[in-house]
């Protein structure tokens, strides 16, 4: 069973995306929005906690969250994805757990 795990808190301020890190599995997806996406931000602790993680797993980020903060993601393995996009996502997986 796959789940789309969705983060929306800055990773400097909560455990969001550790604890999800602990649960994840391979088949699992990752979809950072608001806040979250400062865990693209190159050399972050984020990013290392994200782009080390033994798990594989899908890592997509909400287009409009990454522009609003200026976030470079020109290489990282990470979808954009627009609002519509993202409910189709959510309907792609089993479940789906907010990290709140």
């Amino acid at each position: 069973m796959t789940t789309l795990h969705i983060l929306n808190a800055a990773p400097t301020q909560t455990t969001q995306l550790s604890s999800c890190l602990r649960v994840l599995s391979a088949s699992d997806g990752i979809v950072l929005c608001g806040e979250a996406v400062q865990a693209l931000r190159g050399g972050s602790v984020a990013a290392q906690q994200l782009f080390s993680a033994e798990r594989e797993y899908r890592l997509y980020a909400l287009q409009e969250d990454v522009l609003a903060r200026a976030i470079d993601t020109q290489g990282l393995p990470v979808t954009l994805l627009d609002y519509p996009a993202f409910v189709a996502l959510c309907v792609d997986y089993s479940r789906v757990n907010s990290w709140t």
